[in-house]
């Protein structure tokens, strides 16, 4: 049975964890031993008073660094799997066109040529331009998961799969990779890498 997989985007296909925290220790903000991950950085940088620092690094990061982060383990051959077993692929994302501070690098644009970059095959895209859609709140991503008729939807965030104005019927899987929702709403299929993907959507 083919089905339209919508995909969101930032922490669910790609990977900032490294990313962040190579920005944080070029500009010397952490101190003593800090996992190589977004949460501990930002927890990090919030306890010491430097939420403004953090917001402005996120611009960075999202904006013209965007090149530097990486696809999470396991998406591309899951990509091409759902592709040869037939099925439409989507991207659905939530994400403002300017940083909430600092200077207003275009962060649409930094993400779709991240896309171009890295999300090919034989130098061919694998999803098309035109299955790609940033939506600047998130009330505009679940409108548009409904509008393009998605049967299936993978995200990071809990609330946006919670969310009541998701479409009914639609199957929701949370990529949780780093074991942070093992006690999240039953009704969630909740996967930590993505070749437990496949596996989810044929049970």
């Amino acid at each position: 049975m083919h089905v339209h997989i919508g995909l969101d985007f930032d922490n669910t296909i790609v990977s900032y964890d490294d990313l962040i925290y190579r920005v944080a220790e070029e500009q010397g903000l952490l101190t003593g031993t800090v996992a190589r991950n977004k949460v501990a950085v930002r927890d990090q940088l919030r306890s010491k008073g430097l939420e403004q620092t953090w917001i402005e690094m996120q611009g960075q990061i999202y904006g013209p660094r965007m090149k530097e982060a990486v696809v999470y383990p396991g998406f591309i051959e899951f990509l091409a799997s759902a592709r040869a077993d037939g099925h439409a692929l989507s991207i659905v994302s939530h994400k403002t066109r300017k940083p909430f501070a600092g200077p207003p690098y275009d962060l649409h644009a930094s993400a779709r040529d991240w896309i171009a970059t890295h999300l090919v095959c034989n130098g061919a895209a694998i999803i098309e331009a035109s299955r790609i859609h940033f939506e600047t709140t998130k009330p505009g991503k679940i409108a548009r998961i409904g509008s393009i008729g998605c049967d299936v939807f993978i995200d990071d965030l809990p609330e946006i799969l919670l969310d009541q104005a998701m479409p009914a019927g639609i199957r929701k899987v949370l990529y949780d990779p780093e074991d942070n929702f093992s006690n999240t709403d039953q009704s969630l299929i909740r996967v930590m890498r993505w070749d437990e993907v496949r596996r989810a959507l044929d049970a």
